[in-house]
């Protein structure tokens, strides 16, 4: 268990460790090319340290409902697994069955540094797969996203579940261990109901011009009938969970990360990604369709998530899409020298990326 950071500071220190790693990787953009042999050897060893960093940090934990949310809820089911105790319900069962069977084998502190494997190892994957030596970049950025640390800290089933979805995408001409992984997925939360049928249906129809004038007319439609799709959804629900509808219902309690109304700067921190995928294809005429399905998954998830924005857990469903701005935005300037100053260029996108991140904590948190 990590006691060299007390409680209190314990996101204080990760979010400034990361300033220093991201002005850090500005500056060494000015340096070298992004080819030169030396940044190549620096990335790599550079990435798998703040891998180990990164795993043991979120996974050793003090054990605190106050400062990680959720994570005293598990420690209780963890408690009566290991004392013997039966499989609780039947919902997200291949997490409880997997909590079971690692109470036996691990301490409390051992069971979460596995949950950090399991959320953290698929984005190192699906970086390496599809990024081979510059998968440093991509991998940093999943790391500096705004909703990284809270679902690694606090929605632990829900941010692995985003994990093993990615390390099913990461399997994209393997189709059989796609499909394991995405049941792996559903069997941790079921809410990966949504981002897998958005992938799928992209397989049908994969027009990233289409969904994009269709994620721009979600906004008039959430601010003119917001209150009926919250209703219409919640109705509906969704595959054999009445988790999404209960999102969309529950009242939120106080003090928890759940403002309500039409919120204008999620919705600005959305559009990054969309801004990114348009300039992309249209202005910079980057062409790969496993982008484009990698895009219009991002915004049939957010373009939901816009019409229930007025819900008071919308920042659950926003996180179905946002688990995925990372890859979004980085997978054309990892692919292709879509600039002059190309290397200079990806630092400042990883540097504007962060600022999100650290400028929402200081407003809502500092």
């Amino acid at each position: 268990m990590n006691t060299l950071v007390p409680l209190s500071d314990y996101f204080d220190v990760w979010i400034n460790t990361f300033l220093f790693l991201v002005l850090f990787t500005l500056l060494h953009t000015w340096v070298l090319k992004i080819n030169d042999t030396k940044n190549i050897a620096f990335i790599n060893i550079a990435g798998y340290i703040l891998l180990v960093f990164v795993i043991f940090y979120i996974g050793q934990r003090p054990i605190s409902g106050r400062y990680f949310g959720d994570m005293r809820t598990y420690v209780t089911y963890f408690y009566d697994y290991q004392m013997g105790a039966e499989i609780k319900g039947t919902k997200d069962i291949f997490f409880h069955v997997f909590m079971k069977a690692s109470s036996y084998a691990f301490s409390v502190h051992g069971f979460f540094t596995l949950c950090a494997m399991i959320y953290i190892l698929p984005l190192v994957r699906i970086s390496k797969v599809f990024f081979k030596e510059y998968w440093y970049y991509s991998f940093f950025m999943f790391l500096v996203s705004y909703s990284f640390y809270t679902y690694g800290v606090n929605g632990i089933r829900n941010g692995a579940a985003a994990s093993l979805f990615l390390l099913g995408v990461s399997f994209k001409d393997k189709k059989i261990l796609m499909g394991l992984c995405f049941l792996a997925a559903l069997s941790f939360h079921k809410t990966m109901f949504l981002p897998i049928t958005a992938f799928l249906i992209t397989y049908v129809y994969n027009s990233p011009k289409f969904y994009l004038k269709g994620w721009l007319l979600c906004i008039p439609l959430s601010l003119a009938l917001g209150s009926v799709w919250i209703a219409l959804f919640a109705n509906l629900g969704f595959g054999d969970d009445d988790r999404l509808a209960g999102y969309l219902t529950t009242q939120a309690e106080e003090g928890t990360f759940s403002q309500t109304g039409f919120r204008w700067d999620f919705l600005f921190h959305s559009a990054f990604a969309v801004f990114a995928g348009w300039y992309f294809i249209f202005k910079k005429k980057f062409v790969d369709s496993f982008y484009n399905q990698l895009l219009n998954t991002y915004l049939i998830c957010n373009g939901f998530w816009i019409l229930v924005i007025n819900a008071n857990f919308s920042n659950r469903f926003a996180y179905l899409s946002w688990f995925m701005m990372a890859i979004v935005i980085v997978y054309p300037m990892l692919k292709e020298r879509l600039f002059k100053n190309h290397h200079i260029m990806l630092g400042k996108i990883v540097f504007v990326y962060f600022l999100f991140t650290y400028s929402m904590y200081y407003l809502y948190a500092g």
